[in-house]
């Protein structure tokens, strides 16, 4: 018997119901991205995935790395190659959900940096019409621009949205002050109720909620010349198991 599609909206529902993630504690569960690059880039790649937590364009510095031969939920990581495992912001949702806010995941895509002010979404691509994680395509499509937004302020990143009901504003803005203990830092812009967030029309009644996405890194990688592949919401980790870059 063949199995239905599953559109990456049901995957983040799925996913976030999960989320047992506390903020204020450091405990729980979280949702994760899965990375795979060569070991003689492993260097290489930690120093821009910290580069790009330094410079405000990841979600979370939050990373556990693999090797060869480690195995997690049924993944051996293949000779020659390491994993990285960074924070998916689907947890961003499974918080929200926690919290009794449903929140309707809209979609990904890239975000206008100018003067390091997050301007608008230029492409998105949207939850409900695909079974691929939009950044995870918007990476392999070579059409950011993460260092210039590094190095100058200016240039394009890589984001998404959701968007919750204007009744649960303050219970919105309470979990995202919880956020700043380090753990996930990526919130770009809270919108006002029945107005585009980014330049995203929301339902009547909503206000978007827009974050940077996980794939940042991977885009600055790629940008380097860096081959790295990836599989978003690959699955549900401790964050025990994860450690900030700055320790490593």
């Amino acid at each position: 018997m063949s199995e239905f599609l599953r559109f990456v909206s049901h995957q983040i529902e799925d996913f976030a119901m999960q989320v047992t993630f506390n903020p204020v504690e450091g405990t729980g569960t979280v949702v994760y991205n899965l990375s795979l690059v060569r070991v003689e880039d492993l260097e290489q790649t930690i120093s821009v995935f910290r580069a790009t937590c330094e410079a405000g364009v990841s979600p979370s510095s939050l990373i556990r790395i693999l090797y060869a031969g480690e195995e997690l939920d049924g993944f051996v990581i293949p000779q020659n190659f390491c994993g990285i495992l960074t924070l998916c912001s689907t947890t961003l949702d499974g918080l929200l959900l926690q919290r009794g806010i449903p929140s309707n995941p809209i979609g990904g895509g890239v975000i206008e940096v100018a003067e390091n002010i997050p301007k608008r979404f230029t492409h998105l691509i949207k939850y409900e019409y695909t079974t691929i994680d939009p950044l995870q395509v918007l990476v392999s499509q070579e059409i950011t621009s993460v260092h210039q937004v590094m190095k100058h302020g200016n240039g394009s990143i890589l984001g998404n949205i959701r968007e919750c009901h204007m009744e649960a504003e303050d219970d919105v803005e309470e979990v995202l002050d919880e956020l700043t203990e380090g753990y996930f830092t990526g919130i770009l812009d809270l919108g006002l109720p029945n107005t585009p967030c980014l330049g995203v029309a929301v339902d009547p009644q909503y206000m978007g909620l827009a974050a940077l996405g996980g794939t940042n890194w991977m885009a600055a990688l790629r940008e380097e010349g860096i081959s790295v592949t990836m599989q978003a919401m690959k699955g549900l980790c401790d964050i025990s198991t994860m450690e900030f870059v700055s320790q490593l």
